[in-house]
């Protein structure tokens, strides 16, 4: 079920990994209904995508999956592969930033 990570996933996992989130556990290549996420926290309700360019071609197929994640309770949030590899910081707070807005029943 499992396929490859890119090399901005496995970035981003290391993070993750290293609960530089707020202590929130994460897991990687989780399967919710028929899709299977790149991270997503349980308890959080929280699902981070990570997008290369083969998701330009791919569009509808994300809406279809998000809209399905969010009738499932979740908040999907996505991010660039290049977002990963030159903004670190800024996709960790980002993340930081929808983990605090769950505690506060917000939307990001």
């Amino acid at each position: 079920m499992h396929r490859n990570i890119s090399v901005a996933e496995a970035k981003l996992w290391a993070y993750l990994l290293a609960h530089r989130t707020g202590g929130v556990h994460f897991r990687n290549q989780d399967a919710i209904g028929k899709y299977i996420v790149d991270f997503c926290s349980l308890k959080k309700r929280l699902v981070i995508e990570l997008d290369g360019s083969q998701h330009l071609e791919q569009e509808e197929y994300d809406q279809e999956r998000t809209l399905y994640l969010k009738s499932q309770g979740y908040r999907v949030i996505r991010f660039w592969n290049d977002q990963v590899m030159s903004d670190i910081e800024g996709v960790i707070k980002t993340i930081i930033y929808a983990v605090e807005s769950n505690n506060k029943g917000g939307q990001i």
